[in-house]
């Protein structure tokens, strides 16, 4: 009985020493910094097939307001209601680093994601993000 006693008190204490153990390193984990992605060049140089027409701005701020309003905020600031939840302040496209981009950059990006961004490959068509950034140069 004394042995199955001391084995569970083993086991307690090599628990608490890993719970322990465990809250010291996120507590003093590196936080996240914002790392620049390298666009490949050929990316960067596709150039946008879609007209930035009214009904192209027109479809682009609908999926905006569905996909990107709640991280990038309604003006396109990266002060969306969910951006608080990040360690990393959403893309402020308004800003004038995001503006010198080119519309092939902003889709790979667009289409890849990044650590907090969902990758849109699969959730929106390439004529849609393209639509969206037709939309963007406009905020």
């Amino acid at each position: 009985m004394r042995v199955l006693q001391n084995s569970k008190l083993a086991g307690l204490f090599i628990v608490g020493l890993a719970a322990t153990t465990m809250a010291f390193l996120f507590a003093f984990a590196p936080v996240p910094q914002k790392k620049e992605r390298n666009v490949p060049p050929e990316a960067a140089k596709e150039k946008n097939p879609i007209k930035a027409d009214a009904a192209s701005l027109a479809a682009g701020k609908r999926i905006y307001n569905f996909k990107c309003v709640s991280c990038h905020g309604s003006k396109g600031k990266g002060d969306g209601p969910k951006s608080a939840e990040f360690d990393q302040k959403p893309q402020d496209f308004t800003s004038p680093d995001f503006k010198k981009q080119s519309d092939g950059a902003l889709c790979w990006k667009i289409t890849l994601g990044n650590t907090t961004m969902p990758c849109f490959k699969h959730q929106m068509t390439k004529d849609q993000r393209w639509q969206v950034i037709n939309y963007l140069r406009t905020l």
